[in-house]
């Protein structure tokens, strides 16, 4: 493994005409909670986006571990919470939080449900829980397989304050175990955070900041 586990290289992307991103560059070790803040329209999203290979940018490039991002996707080597949970309705909150793990034949972590307070609803389906249920029920779902990097796009959204808390410690957890954590968020709680403070305004990466 390389010692940036993500390099972004003068990646520049384009929608239509517009640039979305400007000639941004990073590059982030393991193990760190890093972030993205910056006002909607920023490109906050699009960056974690092309990261994850959903995209590819427009000129530059983007690599994880050396090797160039990629849309075959890989939930032990990146994996990415999107702004909508995008569960599946049918399956239980259980069945969705533990599908990665089901689909590659490992026993998924019995505790990402307690962790966010979720245990008492396993068994009900995923469409009779609330937005913010389904959130951390996403979450779960996406750090199940202990992934290299995580890829969160506003995990703190519809959440109250408890479970704010039980979300932040989540990802405390998860940075713990390894886990490269790059979120994309307004919450100054997550900003607080952070080992890495990255500001975009008009899809331009302004000095990171580190936290330490």
């Amino acid at each position: 493994m390389t010692a940036d586990l993500v390099r972004v290289d003068a990646v520049t992307h384009l929608r239509g005409t517009t640039a979305v991103l400007s000639e941004v560059s990073l590059a982030l070790p393991p193990a760190r909670l890093a972030v993205l803040a910056g006002r909607s329209g920023s490109g906050k999203s699009t960056l974690l986006h092309l990261v994850a290979g959903i995209m590819a940018p427009t000129r530059g490039e983007v690599t994880v571990d050396g090797k160039r991002a990629t849309s075959v996707h890989d939930w032990a080597r990146v994996a990415l919470l999107p702004q909508r949970p995008a569960l599946a309705p049918e399956l239980t909150v259980a069945e969705n939080a533990q599908l990665p793990a089901r689909l590659r034949g490992r026993d998924p972590d019995p505790d990402l449900l307690t962790r966010l307070g979720l245990d008492a609803l396993a068994g009900r389906p995923a469409h009779d829980t609330s937005l913010g249920e389904q959130q951390r029920t996403a979450l779960a779902r996406t750090l199940s397989l202990t992934p290299a990097v995580a890829l969160l796009d506003e995990p703190t959204a519809h959440q109250d304050d408890d479970h704010v808390a039980l979300v932040l410690a989540t990802l405390t957890a998860a940075v713990a175990a390894g886990t490269l954590v790059l979120v994309a968020t307004h919450d100054q709680r997550i900003i607080d955070l952070a080992d890495a403070l990255m500001p975009l305004r008009s899809g331009r990466l302004l000095t990171p900041e580190p936290t330490d």
